[in-house]
């Protein structure tokens, strides 16, 4: 009953978090064209649009065959998670009654790396095939633009705090965070730290 419970609360919060993250992208891909700006907390915090091809924060990886296989190891990697989630619950009850259950935390940091991986994994495989092309002079409407595996991931998290004085070394002249991120970037993000700062002792001791 107890790993019943837990399941539904950690299927839940992925849900939310996957269905936050779609409606924020979908919301900016059909109502903002490419480079469209809006502040929200004056030059510090903006909504930015942008799309990538590729990975996290704007990184690209190999073209069209890097984007398929980029997407084919994101899968891999949410069917692993999702095992991983599925096995960790299982612990404590049953057959592995022996066993102390998993931290609550734990579950929850890996599901939300889960989720945000699910998140960006649903616009490479769909948003060519549903949506239009975004430029820099139109917004999106319903359509195609790319084949199946091949669509671009909606980043829109802007956050240019700072420039570096000129006379810092290397960094001179530069904005101090850079990357466009979206809601399914910070959820692994969020995660990854999370269980880092919070649980490296439950990952040590699993080896």
């Amino acid at each position: 009953m107890v790993m019943k419970n837990r399941g539904r609360v950690l299927l839940l919060l992925g849900i939310l978090l996957v269905v936050i993250d779609q409606a924020v992208k979908v919301l900016v891909k059909t109502n903002m064209h490419l480079g469209e700006s809006i502040p929200v907390l004056g030059n510090w915090f903006q909504l930015l649009f942008v799309e990538n091809k590729g990975m996290a924060f704007g990184m690209a990886f190999g073209g069209v065959v890097g984007k398929y296989l980029l997407t084919l190891f994101r899968m891999v990697l949410f069917g692993v998670l999702c095992w991983w989630i599925s096995k960790l619950l299982k612990r404590g009850n049953g057959a592995k009654a022996s066993e102390s259950p998993v931290p609550m935390g734990v579950l929850v940091g890996l599901t939300l790396i889960t989720a945000g991986a699910l998140g960006n994994i649903i616009d490479c495989l769909c948003y060519g095939l549903i949506f239009s092309e975004s430029t820099y002079q139109t917004v999106a409407t319903l359509g195609s633009y790319a084949p199946f595996m091949q669509g671009k991931v909606v980043d829109m998290f802007y956050f240019p705090l700072w420039t570096w004085p000129d006379w810092v070394p290397w960094l001179g002249g530069h904005i101090f965070f850079e990357p466009v991120f979206n809601f399914a970037d910070s959820c692994v993000t969020v995660g990854a730290i999370y269980l880092i700062l919070f649980h490296w002792k439950f990952f040590a001791k699993e080896g």
